[in-house]
């Protein structure tokens, strides 16, 4: 059994790490930082309950420390792990800017740890339905790939960090980095890219909105857009290849329901569910006549793979599905679109 530490038990800790290493076979949920409240004690009674990061690394039997803070937090925090001899998972971003995450990966590698980031949202049914409908070739050459994230919060959330100005704050560096991985994973890294990160809601202070397009060979775009302010909101997935194109609305049901306390695992979808979060395909003959039209089911949904993966990594077993290197590619691409949307310009890649 790999001892387990995670530090930060807000939304991030509670909902989306805490289940899920609670549930994958061969890690032990063994201490929780959370600095004040009982919530975490009550959830996870075998768990050891810090109040400190030093308090926690002082449990010599926590090997992984997961990092579930604010996102100025990640890069000293996580330094500090590494330091004491443990591996290390960041929920996204590695770090507030590439200079830092660059730095932090030296870091990692100069002491021989495990460093990488919870890109668990490449484990959503509708992504990996995506990932197999384009590597099988159905739709041909693909042209365009938009991502949105969108949704309708016109109220700032009261004592929100996110919504504060500061390094790492911001729609863009809580959300983009879940499209980018997408991207990235689907088609590779990218020729040069644009972004326009905006405040769309009258109170705020941080961004709240953002359009980032990944331009590639051959007329291929990647959209990567966010709103806050979305009451219609756009389709979850769109692709469109020279051969037909894919339509997906609905967002993969792994977040509404760990947000609620449930365990998508341990549940299975009913045939309204499987409806709901299915895709259309719809294919093409070469005159533009609609040869077929098709729904596509989402494939497997679990966020347990990725800390299965990193289960399988520690014992020797497997490589990071995650690297650190497309975790820096990641930092990168954020980096240069807050340059391009400052300077108002399309910057090649590397900048």
């Amino acid at each position: 059994m790999i001892g387990v530490g995670l530090i930060g038990f807000g939304l991030a800790g509670r909902s989306f790490h805490a289940p899920v290493i609670h549930a994958v076979p061969g890690l032990r949920l063994g201490a929780i930082l959370q600095r004040s409240g009982e919530d975490a004690a009550q959830l996870y009674p075998d768990a050891l309950i810090a109040r400190s990061v030093e308090e926690l690394l002082a449990i010599s039997d926590i090997r992984l420390v997961v990092i579930a803070t604010p996102n100025d937090t990640h890069d000293q925090i996580a330094r500090q792990c590494l330091k004491a001899g443990r591996d290390v998972v960041v929920d996204k971003p590695l770090a507030p800017t590439f200079d830092e995450a660059r730095d932090l990966a030296k870091f990692a590698r100069e002491r021989g740890r495990l460093l990488t980031v919870y890109h668990n949202r490449r484990f959503d049914g509708d992504f990996q339905a995506v990932q197999e409908l384009v590597a099988g070739g159905r739709l041909g050459r693909i042209v365009r790939f938009e991502s949105n994230y969108d949704r309708f919060r016109p109220h700032l959330k009261a004592n929100a960090w996110r919504e504060r100005m500061g390094p790492g704050n911001g729609v863009f560096m809580d959300l983009a980095p879940h499209l980018i991985d997408h991207a990235l994973v689907l088609l590779g890294l990218p020729e040069a890219i644009s972004a326009d990160i905006r405040v769309e809601r009258e109170q705020a202070v941080a961004d709240d909105s953002f359009d980032l397009t990944l331009h590639y060979a051959s007329g291929l775009r990647a959209l990567l857009r966010a709103t806050m302010l979305a009451p219609v909101t756009r389709p979850r997935f769109t692709l469109h290849g020279t051969c037909g194109a894919y339509l997906k609305h609905a967002f993969d049901v792994q977040e509404p329901k760990l947000r609620a306390g449930r365990l998508p695992w341990n549940e299975t979808p009913s045939e309204e569910e499987q409806e709901e979060n299915s895709g259309i395909l719809t294919l093409v003959s070469t005159d533009g006549t609609i040869t077929s039209r098709e729904r596509v089911p989402p494939a497997q949904s679990d966020y347990r793979n990725y800390y299965a993966n990193i289960r399988d990594v520690l014992l020797g077993m497997a490589s990071p599905a995650v690297t650190v290197e497309h975790a820096l590619n990641v930092m990168r691409i954020l980096e240069v679109g807050r340059e391009s949307s400052a300077r108002r310009c399309t910057i090649p890649w590397p900048a």
